[in-house]
């Protein structure tokens, strides 16, 4: 059963600024939270949406007055009531049916649309003004806060006799979910909306002009093209999921309410290049046989890229994984592994980012792209000036040298200081003649001034194998930056600039390597801290800077239990899309799950779920056996890498984890032959002497920890204390058998350390250290932590998964991953917005019994 939400925060504003929340508040609030181990129960499945209405100010709220009193009058004629009733028959209810809620987009549920005498298409204002029906104009505003702004859809005498208009409003960036998280580039730039209502007449200040431009990343061409005005926009900002939306070119002036209200005044066109133009998406883009790319930044062993290439398989897109870049090595050797066709670089993002732009530069230079003439001259490029300063005995050869050195290839390419000399700049891996591999060195560019045809050959090979991706060409830009500085266990946190925290810089890094390349579609994922730290700057900042950059953006919340795995691990993902492409959605949970967690306040309506009442038609919420009740016991001490499986599968979900990597593509038939026969990295951290006795004395019974050892007492208030009648109980070694460290853990209240999972319980968070000195990580009836496999399984990935690396980093790799089924669902999301398949709605519904593979496992024998 799904348990509803406690309680809806309002998400009601002032004037489109979606209620102003303490930041500080609702920060202290959170980590209170956190720190007592007070947890709300929410359903991740089905939520209550608050009402997607803002409150108008004060200054338009103002109390009845004499209509004799205002300085403003109707002009003309009213609008003949044939024509009125036509076009706002919501303004027109026959006496019978007053009383009578009457649905009407943009009104508050539980308020009646005010009625009307007449409607007008003109009016004038403070004896001046005049005001036609569609005008933009300013709206009073509290004294100090600047003017709203809106469009002017309806004007209307009300059954009163007060003269009112129905306002739809404009937002500054500040009104929105970005907030101060960043200053947009241009200060006239301001996003429509579908949010409309009503206001007293005398409200109305002045008259604007607003434009509505054509939506293009080429920011200095759009500015330029921009005429004279107030302001303009060239997006819609929706409040579910914080979207940010092109605005559809077929905006016509409404001449009713189920028309668009969104004004007629001719686009201002851009020229563009085929990437950065703005050509509307009107119909979907043929990709049968054609290959997608997708560059992973921060890709650890590479599941987000792994689920995003299957999901999008079982769509029919062929993505392919073709760059990845990250600092840890054996989370590189492990995704070379999986994915031979991927140029897998192990190496910072800044780094990479430079050698991006060095290896544009080399193909100017050698003519494979086209480009100006400051790149035409390879000696003057700026890696061979950060080069000038180099040693002689860098050089690849002079005059004093007693031997000739001849470089036969270059091999490799890469930006930094591989020579470990203090010199940082473009390098190049060079065989060298009449010498082997062992002898190949790392040179610099400078070294490398006879060999231009050597050069010459290295980056057109280059360019036609795409060892380096080069602006427009990459489809999808995928990762997690790492935010360090927002960690809890961080004490010097910086709430007040997150991003002069060093540790944070690797976000802003991602958005300029997206801003480099300008790819087509951009996936970012992060905790949810990322919108719980310091009012959640870093989130609203990152949401913003694809804004900056003209990327469509839409922003939600997935808990991974909520897609078929046994675990709950909410995160945060951020979709950017090109104006000329459809922005994907995101999907809704394909299985029931409830969970324990602290959703941020501000950000409550980007949950993605069901609405609260919806009819709902998910799978059952899956438990920890479902997962790895199949598996072979093994031993604290299991060394093996490889081993069988040793029976078949108990489950579905056991039966789809073991399919190869084409059954789960989507392969047509399945048989025998679609499993794996060899299980991977079903091996545990073997635990130290003390550790091991410890956990052997842990009984196997569900909720066990160390609380059940002899010498525990638990308290009334759930806390621990030491058992005064019973004599404190010592291992072999001297150390006791409960250690003081469990007894203060979180003063003395965790049921943590040493504890037992069990079979028909949902896993919190697969996390990267598999000591169970504080966490719940004892397998239910074996003497040892989970392995490494079991993990995985938790994760979602696909038992062909191999991983690298000593067993430590292996359990890094698995905790630090994406789960592979979320990643799988926003996969197939991309594959229906990349074929323009998908609508404006932020969330969709997957297939039945999605990912559809499992409906016809039931039938398949798998041998053992």
């Amino acid at each position: 059963m799904v348990s509803k939400r406690k309680s809806a925060r309002s998400e009601n504003s002032d004037y489109a600024k979606e209620r102003k929340i303490d930041s500080c508040k609702t920060l202290k609030t959170n980590e209170e939270h956190h720190e007592n181990g007070q947890m709300e129960e929410i359903s991740v499945v089905s939520v209550a949406r608050s009402p997607q209405r803002r409150e108008r100010a004060s200054s338009s709220k103002k109390s009845k007055r004499n209509k004799e009193d205002l300085e403003c009058r109707f002009l003309g004629d009213p609008v003949p009531m044939e024509e009125a009733m036509q076009r706002w028959p919501h303004r027109y209810i026959e006496e019978k049916d007053k009383g009578r809620k009457l649905g009407y987009k943009g009104s508050e549920e539980d308020e009646e649309l005010m009625q009307a005498q007449c409607h007008y298409l003109q009016v004038e204002v403070d004896g001046h003004i005049i005001f036609n029906l569609y005008d933009d104009a300013h709206v009073k505003a509290d004294e100090g806060e600047p003017n709203y702004i809106c469009k002017i859809v309806e004007m209307f005498a009300g059954v009163d006799g007060m003269p009112h208009f129905r306002a739809q409003w404009f937002y500054r960036c500040n009104d929105t979910k970005i907030g101060d998280g960043i200053s947009l580039t241009e200060s006239k730039r301001v996003f429509f909306s579908e949010i409309k209502d009503d206001n007293p007449i005398d409200c109305l200040v002045e008259k604007l002009n607003i434009v509505r431009v054509t939506a293009n990343v080429d920011i200095t061409a759009k500015l330029a093209a921009i005429p004279e005005c107030d302001y303009y926009y060239d997006m819609l900002y929706l409040l579910p999921y914080s979207t940010f939306i092109h605005s559809p070119p077929e905006h016509v002036r409404a001449c009713s309410e189920s028309l668009s209200t969104i004004s007629t005044d001719p686009d201002v066109e851009v020229a563009s290049d085929a990437k950065s133009g703005c050509e509307d998406v009107c119909q979907a883009n043929v990709t049968q046989g054609l290959e997608l790319n997708v560059l992973d930044l921060y890709s650890g062993c590479g599941a987000m890229s792994t689920g995003l290439c299957l999901g999008a398989g079982l769509y029919g897109i062929n993505l392919v994984t073709r760059w990845a870049v990250d600092t840890n090595r054996y989370a590189c050797e492990s995704l070379k592994l999986n994915h031979p066709e991927t140029q897998v670089r192990n190496e910072s993002v800044e780094d990479f980012l430079m050698l991006l732009k060095e290896w544009e530069k080399l193909c100017m230079t050698f003519s494979v792209i086209k480009g100006d003439n400051l790149h035409k001259n390879l000696l003057s490029s700026s890696s061979m000036e950060e080069n000038e300063g180099a040693d002689e005995d860098d050089q690849v050869s002079s005059e004093d040298d007693p031997e000739v050195f001849e470089v036969q290839k270059i091999l490799g390419i890469c930006y930094g200081d591989p020579k470990e000399m203090g010199k940082r700049g473009l390098y190049f891996q060079v065989r060298w003649k009449g010498y082997g591999p062992s002898e190949d060195s790392w040179e610099p560019l400078v070294g490398l001034g006879n060999c231009q045809d050597i050069l010459r050959e290295f980056v057109k090979n280059g360019y036609k194998s795409r060892i380096l991706p080069l602006p427009g060409a990459v489809d999808v830009i995928c990762g997690g930056p790492p935010c360090q500085g927002i960690s809890g266990f961080n004490r010097f946190r910086n709430k007040e600039n997150p991003l002069e925290d060093p540790k944070n810089k690797q976000l802003k890094v991602f958005m300029d390597v997206v801003d480099y390349l300008k790819p087509s579609y951009v996936l970012m994922e992060n905790v949810v801290d990322l919108l719980k730290f310091a009012g959640g700057f870093l989130g609203r900042y990152a949401l913003g800077r694809l804004v900056d950059m003209n990327y469509q953006a839409r922003l939600g919340m997935m808990a991974a239990g909520a897609y078929g795995l046994p675990q709950f691990r909410m995160r945060v993902f951020i979709w950017g899309a090109l104006p000329t492409e459809k922005l994907p959605q995101f999907p809704l949970p394909t299985h029931d799950l409830v969970l324990r967690g602290v959703i941020p306040v501000d950000f409550e309506m980007c949950t993605v779920a069901y609405e609260e009442g919806q009819a709902l038609e998910v799978e059952t919420k899956l438990f920890l056996g479902d997962a790895i009740s199949d598996l072979p016991s093994v031993a604290n001490d299991e060394t093996r890498d490889e081993m069988p499986y040793g029976s078949s599968p108990k489950t579905d979900f056991q039966r789809f984890i073991r399919l190869k990597k084409d059954a789960l593509l989507g392969a047509s038939t399945l048989d025998s032959n679609s499993f794996i026969d060899v299980l991977y990295d079903h091996r545990p951290l073997e635990l130290n002497e003390d550790d091991y006795q410890r956990v052997c004395q842990i009984p196997k019974t569900k909720g066990a920890n160390f609380r059940h050892l002899p010498g525990v007492r638990v308290r009334p208030d759930k806390k621990v204390e030491w058992d005064p009648d019973v004599e404190r109980v010592y291992l072999p070694s001297g150390k006791p058998l409960v250690p003081d460290y469990a007894m203060t853990f979180v003063n003395g209240s965790s049921s943590k350390p040493f504890g037992r999972l069990w079979f028909d319980e949902t896993v919190p968070t697969v996390v990267t250290r598999a000591e169970p000195h504080n966490q719940i990580i004892l397998h239910p009836f074996q003497d040892r932590v989970l392995t490494i496999r079991e993990n995985a399984r938790l994760q979602g990935f696909p038992d062909y998964y191999q991983l690298c690396g000593p067993i430590k980093e292996r359990y890094i790799q698995v905790g630090n991953a994406v789960a592979v089924p979320v990643a799988r669902a926003l996969g197939y999301a991309f594959g229906m917005a990349n074929q323009g398949c998908c609508s404006d709605d932020p969330v969709f519904t997957l297939p039945s019994k999605f990912p559809n593979i499992q409906e016809r496992l039931s039938s398949v024998s798998v041998e053992d």
